[in-house]
């Protein structure tokens, strides 16, 4: 029996992008280099053509089939066969791209707490550096959820004519007051911890378990919470959604680690795509390639009429929706959908409006 998983087959072995130089950041700050670590699948002479891009949200990694599972693989929407399929972590993320627990070149030291402000703009401007790297001329889609669709906003904008297709799920033009705020309360529950400001790898862990806690309760609806969390027999405690929370804490606390998590939600909170080009309806018309933005109708942090908004302003663009009772996560686990999606907007920008 042949156990060799076929995705992996037509792997390519992840690999680490080096930037050597000063890159500076908006804030004016700048980091002495940086690396990005990033995955091919699929064929990875094929021509530019096929290239699919894929941006992870908030605490994802390069390994697009461990939580996309149902859109990419073999005989999937995204089958490796047929399309190159990139896929990296992000600037300021842990799974192997420069991040606070990384050495800063110039002391030799980690950076901890002076790690620099980051924006969604300096991770697209970072991928922007790798896609030159790699001596891509163009790329057929971009595609990326939650943060990932944020940085895949603005990348779209600086690629101009290099990208056929840009693909924004639960994402907008402008971080909300309502985003924000969720995630200065994560950053507080962080802050809370009596490890934070200590130059450990620890720092944090049990206060980013409550920050966890916080987050999911704006990643799922109340209906999900209803159906999946509401305890049958009478109590007073002990109740099941508590160990939820509890487990989904401890779960991301031992795979992340706080510092990213501070940097990241920053980041998303810096989010906004007319910042310096005359305002968010300016800059998105200046985006040159087929936009498709997909909303959730239950999306209670991304709202469905921000992705609207997007599709609205850009020259070429349609808006989907996805109908779910998950809420923001729906495009993490409603594959058929977004397939059925996807395919509909392909064929309807190959065959004209």
């Amino acid at each position: 029996m042949n156990l060799t998983s076929p995705l992996l087959e037509i792997e390519d072995k992840s690999r680490v992008f080096e930037y050597s130089d000063r890159y500076i950041l908006e804030s004016g700050e700048y980091l002495a280099g940086f690396q990005i670590a990033y995955t091919v699948y699929g064929n990875p002479d094929s021509n530019d053509g096929n290239v699919i891009w894929i941006n992870h949200a908030l605490t994802g990694n390069a390994d697009v089939h461990e939580w996309w599972s149902g859109l990419v693989g073999e005989d999937k929407f995204f089958d490796p066969k047929q399309y190159k399929i990139i896929c990296t972590n992000l600037l300021g993320s842990c799974y192997g791209s420069t991040n606070p627990l990384s050495i800063n070149p110039e002391s030799g030291k980690p950076y901890f707490y002076q790690f620099p402000q980051l924006t969604t703009r300096d991770i697209a401007g970072a991928l922007e550096k790798l896609r030159q790297h790699l001596g891509l001329e163009k790329i057929h889609t971009l595609i990326g959820g939650s943060l990932g669709g944020q940085v895949a906003l603005e990348w779209s904008y600086l690629l101009g004519q290099k990208l056929d297709y840009s693909i924004i799920i639960a994402a907008n033009a402008k971080s909300t007051p309502w985003i924000r705020g969720f995630n200065e309360a994560q950053r507080m529950a962080i802050q809370s911890d009596c490890t934070w400001g200590e130059e450990i790898a620890e720092a944090g862990k049990t206060g980013l378990r409550a920050a966890r806690a916080i987050g999911m309760l704006t990643y799922r609806h109340p209906e999900t919470f209803q159906q999946t969390q509401d305890d049958e027999e009478e109590k007073l405690d002990h109740f099941k959604v508590s160990s939820y929370l509890q487990y989904q804490g401890k779960k991301l606390a031992d795979r992340f680690h706080a510092l990213s998590y501070w940097v990241l939600t920053k980041a998303m909170d810096s989010h906004d795509i007319g910042r310096g080009r005359g305002g968010a309806h300016k800059a998105l018309q200046q985006i040159k390639a087929k936009v498709l933005t997909v909303g959730i109708d239950t999306d209670q942090l991304f709202r469905k009429e921000e992705s609207q908004y997007i599709s609205e302003q850009t020259v070429d663009g349609k808006y989907s929706e996805i109908t779910s009772s998950y809420g923001h996560d729906a495009f993490l686990i409603e594959y058929e959908q977004l397939q059925y999606i996807l395919k509909s907007f392909y064929l309807y920008t190959n065959h004209g409006k």
